[in-house]
């Protein structure tokens, strides 16, 4: 396990973003680019955990045009168009977004690959670290995760953020079940867990605030007690329109 992130900024997704959005608009896309503090970003897209799936370049590409952000993609795969590039192209970045797909995969090729210390010296540098889904799980210790088809415990995350991450919590079914009985049994650490089109701030790996682009956007904090699970709603900012 990866020590925490002692300096930057982590925006978790437990879904939404343009990946989860009809037209490829999000409001929560819209707060991670102004925390970047530029006028037109520098975004990289990591679809690693979908295999470098085309679709999501795409979508990525389509929600972020030229007018909007300088755009590139970190492909593990040798994909084309993009074809390698050095992981040391995050540390250009202002924004560097996640992609969901399997959290497991992610973590073997973002190792095997040297991401790792890249993302920590991004981070540590001003970068913009944010994701969904698997890009959201990969930043804690621990995940709720469908990496191996049946929703599963995962002991294996980089650290960067402390306890368990769930996405997805209420939008699809058993997560929430699932994941308040294995906090129980201790097979998951205390977990954070966010519903769809909600998001959480982090800074130097303490949660800032927890936001949401949905109306009744659901965030809870799921802790291990004496009588088993205990469930704690989260406040959420709802973020309004243009």
């Amino acid at each position: 396990m990866v020590e925490q992130l002692q300096r930057g900024t982590i925006v978790t997704l437990g879904g939404g973003g343009f990946l989860m959005s009809p037209d490829g608009t999000s409001r929560i896309d819209d707060l991670i680019l102004s925390l970047s503090g530029a006028r037109r970003p520098k975004v990289c897209f990591v679809p690693t955990a979908s295999g470098d799936a085309a679709s999501a370049c795409e979508r990525f590409e389509a929600a972020f045009p030229a007018e909007r952000a300088e755009t590139s993609v970190l492909s593990l795969f040798n994909m084309s168009p993009y074809g390698y590039r050095d992981p040391s192209m995050l540390l250009e970045q202002d924004v560097v977004y996640v992609g969901g797909g399997s959290t497991a995969n992610l973590l073997v090729l973002w190792r095997q690959h040297g991401v790792v210390e890249r993302l920590r010296e991004a981070a540590a540098s001003g970068t913009i670290l944010a994701g969904i889904s698997a890009g959201m799980n990969c930043w804690f210790e621990a995940s709720s995760t469908d990496s191996y088809g049946p929703l599963a415990p995962l002991n294996d995350g980089l650290g960067f953020l402390p306890g368990g991450a769930c996405p997805h919590y209420l939008g699809e079914p058993g997560r929430r079940e699932a994941l308040l009985k294995w906090v129980a049994e201790g097979r998951l650490p205390d977990t954070l867990a966010l519903d769809d089109g909600v998001a959480a701030v982090w800074v130097d790996a303490r949660l800032e605030r927890v936001v949401a682009e949905v109306p009744g956007g659901v965030a809870a904090r799921i802790t291990r007690t004496p009588a088993g699970a205990h469930e704690e709603r989260l406040a959420a900012l709802e973020l309004g329109g243009a």
